[in-house]
């Protein structure tokens, strides 16, 4: 079967990738461009890479020809230059949705955000739900699936937090009161997306995701700094402050730490979908507990930030 992927390089698609070329399927990989191929996506066997914005139809329909199916994982958390909320997610879905069904596709899935809703005063969160809802009026087979906080290999979550691990020896917490979250390893949310897309399972359906284990974010810090040999201080802090440091860190790092759409994220905490929605079947429920092993398979090269993580220097 040939699979669509948009954010096909990214962190969730590559991963997506790798298994469904394993299993003997086909992909076609969607990103912006060949220089933003995240690891080895682009090389795999039985892979097409199509250079798109998501912004042009016509490009997205050829791209989309012959495919079965559309995973439709392409997002952004923070707004940069002409990579807005409104291009990537709602515009960029509509157009999605649009090739999808003059190329004749037979089922897509969404990538959302698990609390992502309406006049929440949040444009990420905002732009998700708005992404949902064009998915649910389409006409098309669909499945939305509503994740938490992702790790794995390549992820901003395990990626950063060990970096910041290594510059600084506290760590602030988001809010006065760590706020509860369920991290959820990549490899189930592929596990729950293949059957999605090559059997049409959770057909019409919006499903939240999340990991087994619930823990405070302080403790989740605690087991990847562990694995990594470091004892930092925990402060709290106010939210404002979090959101004030974000803004800089969006406009220096050209990666930030953290961003304003995360600070919104942290500071309510991951656990519930909001609005409510349906729960997976107990077949493709997640199952990989955060350990220390699975933290170790994520964990990127040691060491702290420098200047290849500034803007200017990226």
């Amino acid at each position: 079967m040939r699979i669509a992927i948009t954010g096909g390089t990214g962190f969730v698609g590559r991963h997506l990738a790798a298994d469904l070329v394993s299993s003997g399927h086909e992909v076609v990989l969607i990103a912006r461009g060949v220089d933003t191929c995240g690891g080895d996506a682009a090389k795999l066997p039985n892979n097409r890479f199509f250079a798109s914005d998501l912004s042009n139809v016509a490009d997205l329909r050829r791209a989309f020809s012959a495919c079965g199916a559309v995973a439709h994982c392409a997002g952004i958390n923070r707004e940069l230059g002409a990579q807005t909320y409104q291009k990537v997610h709602v515009e960029g879905t509509r157009h999605v949705v649009e090739a999808a069904r003059l190329a004749g596709v037979g089922k897509i899935a969404l990538l959302s955000f698990l609390r992502a809703r309406p006049d929440c005063g949040s444009g990420y969160h905002e732009s998700k739900w708005a992404a949902e809802e064009i998915v649910r009026e389409s006409g098309l087979d669909f499945t939305i699936l509503k994740p938490g906080v992702i790790y794995g290999q390549g992820d901003h979550m395990l990626d950063h937090l060990s970096h910041a691990l290594y510059t600084f020896p506290v760590f602030a917490t988001v809010g006065f009161r760590s706020k509860p979250v369920r991290p959820l390893a990549v490899s189930d949310l592929v596990r729950i997306l293949k059957p999605i897309l090559i059997d049409g399972r959770l057909s019409r359906q919006t499903v939240a995701v999340l990991g087994p284990e619930k823990m405070p974010l302080t403790e989740a810090v605690r087991r990847v700094a562990t694995v990594i040999g470091k004892r930092p201080w925990y402060v709290p802090t106010p939210v404002w402050f979090h959101y004030v440091l974000a803004h800089v860190l969006e406009a220096t790092m050209a990666i930030p730490l953290v961003s304003r759409a995360q600070v919104r994220i942290l500071s309510e905490g991951i656990v519930e979908a909001l609005p409510a929605c349906a729960s997976l079947p107990a077949d493709l429920k997640p199952a990989t507990p955060f350990t220390d092993e699975e933290i170790r398979k994520g964990l990127p090269v040691p060491g702290g930030f420098g200047r290849r993580d500034l803007r200017w220097c990226a």
